[in-house]
């Protein structure tokens, strides 16, 4: 424990920008490790790309040993080709945000299993603090670009709370595209003790306007629900305030949940164009909801909740137009079908990566590059165990 100790304290009395060089020369001194390196997953989820090697060539997330690990989330141990050592690839995840991969390369005499666990821990120990230290340097967010964001882009990835999140009763998974020059669409989430909310909105319009306006929704939602009222009220409060800016003449498409954490009770305002589907055991099913205006679209506009459960193994997704209403190269829509037969072949991934295997057949489908924004959020409910 008291190595452990030791890597930690040096790690956190690093200097933002330099935690990968404070975790190097502890790892190096404490476990004898030859080398040491942090690759970042880029915001398309596609590669991952060194830290302190920017001219290097990315990673595959599909054909490379790293990005195995990345998608199993499990430590892995290979062997290094003509040399005595061995490459231990540690993912680099926090509570269920999944960072990169820390690749710490040990003499095979000083790789045990013990040893192993500890750099488990330290690759847990630096993903905390790279979180920490992005509000005080730019070091790792450029990292993860293969190409610059469009401005529209850079605020709607700020405006994020992550990409995935995992509790006791749930773990949520999602991603937006194009990832490089998203504008309108955008997720939330949050969770205390006793219950978890979820948006999805989805801003009308295009680039920097678009932006401009689901950042105002998303905040004036985070505003409401912060303030302690329920998921109602949070939909009225910000459609006043999107009303005030622009008078009707701009709206946005929302979708929000309220799950109670101890019962799987589940309130839902369906206020625009986001769609909602549920997978239960091998049924796959759109759930029709009643639907209310966007907001912002006309003044002091009412909204209603309306009520289902979930179940411990049920699956939620919720789904943006850009999903639902892109086109083939003949004209043929997505659609319901295809909406639910992707559903059924990533049933078996995590929640965290099926957002990317529906996106990356829609863009199958598709054929083509888009400007439109897509938006898939997975929600797997576990439920909460009583003594």
């Amino acid at each position: 424990m008291n190595r452990r100790t030791d890597i930690e304290a040096a790690v956190r009395a690093a200097p933002p920008h330099a935690l990968l060089a404070a975790m190097r020369t502890a790892l190096i001194s404490v476990y004898g490790a030859l080398a040491v390196d942090l690759h970042l997953a880029d915001y398309g989820l596609r590669v991952l790309k060194s830290l302190d090697r920017p001219d290097d060539e990315p990673l595959s997330l599909d054909n490379s040993p790293e990005g195995r690990a990345f998608g199993s989330q499990e430590a892995r141990e290979q062997q290094v080709r003509h040399d005595d050592a061995v490459d231990h690839l540690l993912p680099v995840t926090v509570r269920g945000e999944r960072l990169g991969i820390l690749t710490v390369r040990l003499p095979q005499p000083l790789s045990t299993p013990g040893v192993a666990l500890d750099l488990a821990h330290a690759a847990d120990l630096l993903g905390h603090e790279i979180l920490v230290a992005e509000r005080d340097t730019d070091l790792y967010q450029r990292a993860r670009r293969t190409s610059r964001l469009t401005l529209a882009a850079e605020m709607q990835w700020q405006l994020l709370p992550a990409r995935a999140c995992t509790a006791a009763e749930f773990a949520i998974g999602a991603q937006l595209e194009p990832a490089y020059a998203i504008h309108g669409d955008n997720f939330d989430w949050a969770a205390d003790a006793d219950e978890l909310t979820v948006a999805v909105t989805n801003g009308m319009g295009e680039g920097i306007q678009a932006s401009l306006l689901t950042n105002l929704a998303v905040n004036a939602l985070r505003n409401a629900r912060r303030a302690g009222i329920g998921i109602a009220d949070q939909a009225a409060l910000a459609d006043q305030a999107i009303y005030d800016q622009h008078r009707g003449a701009s709206h946005v498409s929302t979708l929000l949940l309220r799950f109670e954490l101890a019962t799987g009770k589940v309130g839902v305002v369906d206020a625009g164009s986001p769609q909602l589907w549920m997978q239960r055991g091998r049924l796959v099913r759109r759930l029709e909801l009643d639907a209310q205006l966007p907001l912002g679209m006309f003044e002091e506009s009412q909204y209603a909740v309306q009520e289902f459960h979930v179940e411990p193994g049920d699956r939620l997704m919720l789904f943006s137009d850009g999903v639902y209403d892109a086109v083939s190269p003949q004209g043929e829509a997505y659609g319901e079908r295809m909406l639910a037969r992707s559903i059924q072949s990533t049933r078996l991934l995590p929640a965290a990566t099926a957002p990317r295997a529906v996106l990356a057949d829609l863009a199958a489908y598709r054929g083509t590059e888009t400007l439109d924004d897509a938006l898939v959020l997975c929600l797997d409910w576990f439920g909460r165990q009583r003594d």
